[in-house]
């Protein structure tokens, strides 16, 4: 009796004739040294970058991935240094099997299939707390062990080029509005408030998107991708993504239990939190708001450079987080003369956070 013929791999698209021919001769004598099936080759995911992920079936009955990141849109070079960076300080990464990062190809081991934002929709609560801890105790051993001065410097000419997507795309090109001087002159002084606060938070290894998105529901728990933009900065940053996502929000009770979680174990860690709670949830909302805004440029940029027009879809979370934040805080009250007509207070306030 012969076995069943497998299912035929999805092809893969490649808008470049001669890319596709580079890829073929860099995998070509690797095929025997992992004992890769080339037949199999597949698109596994793509991101919000230029790079995308294809998966390839092993003769052992595994899997590999492979990363496409074309230069000179990708450069692969940081990927490869913080992926060693996150072996070496015992955290669940992908271990790099081949790499030719001239032309952007790397052999990657497979880190699985489900998705932190995947697994959350089938989660019960208490399924979801425990991923939930298990990011909090992998984010403070990333922060321990993750040597922050092998890091680009997260500094103040960074903060404000981030910031400056929100007016640049967000107010102007998605909504097509003009600020008088008078609004310029409110964006400055929010600008200036939210970047010397997150100036003067401690830094640490900042990995920049620590979102359900970008952690997988793995053994050890959770691993760890998208991690090649990580940065030397502040120490609030990470807990402000992981706790207001992009793509997955929770109510804010739940997000101060985890806040506290945190903070609990990075003091024990002797991480530089602070003995006062309340001030550091207030870096969170902070650094939080600042990454809103950044998220509000880029997802409309997305949109209208890029033709990832579905991103834009999530631009009312951004919007709810901003307000929650901005009215809540004196110093940033004047946030909401900006962001209101874009798209109403109200209806941020009202939108539906799953």
């Amino acid at each position: 009796m012969t076995a069943p013929t497998p299912p035929a791999a999805e092809p893969v698209p490649w808008a470049d004739p001669q890319r596709k021919a580079a890829f073929e001769r860099w995998l070509e004598p690797l095929v025997a040294a992992h004992g890769l099936r080339p037949g199999t080759l597949r698109p596994a995911s793509a991101d919000a970058s230029f790079r995308r992920y294809l998966r390839l079936d092993t003769a052992a009955g595994g899997s590999l991935v492979v990363m496409d990141a074309p230069p000179p849109q990708e450069d692969v070079r940081p990927f490869v240094h913080v992926a060693g960076l996150i072996q070496r300080a015992g955290l669940h990464g992908p271990a790099i099997l081949a790499a030719d990062e001239a032309q952007g190809f790397l052999l990657l081991s497979d880190l699985g299939r489900t998705l932190y934002l995947d697994a959350f929709a089938d989660a019960s609560a208490r399924q979801a707390d425990q991923l939930m801890r298990d990011a909090i105790a992998a984010l403070v051993q990333w922060q321990r062990h993750v040597p922050g001065d092998a890091l680009p410097a997260y500094d103040e000419a960074k903060l404000r080029a981030e910031l400056q997507l929100f007016p640049d795309w967000c107010v102007a090109r998605e909504y097509g509005v003009t600020w008088s001087e008078r609004e310029q002159q409110t964006w400055q002084r929010v600008a200036d408030l939210l970047v010397a606060a997150a100036l003067a938070q401690p830094k640490v290894a900042v990995h920049r998107d620590w979102m359900p998105r970008n952690l997988m529901v793995a053994e050890p728990n959770p691993a760890i991708l998208d991690f090649q933009d990580a940065a030397h900065g502040p120490i609030a940053y990470d807990v402000a993504s992981l706790l207001r996502d992009a793509f997955w929000s929770w109510d804010e009770e739940r997000e101060i239990d985890w806040a506290v979680r945190y903070w609990e174990q990075a003091r024990r860690a002797a991480l530089p939190v602070g003995d006062d709670f309340g001030q550091f949830w207030r870096d969170v909302e902070w650094i939080g708001l600042q990454r809103h805004l950044k998220v509000l440029g880029i997802f409309c940029r997305l949109k209208h450079r890029d033709a990832k027009a579905k991103y834009a879809s999530d631009l009312p979370r951004f919007f709810a987080y901003a307000t929650r934040v901005a009215t809540r805080y004196r110093e940033l009250e004047p946030l909401m003369a900006l962001i209101e007509p874009l798209s109403g207070m109200k209806a941020a306030v009202a939108y539906s956070l799953r």
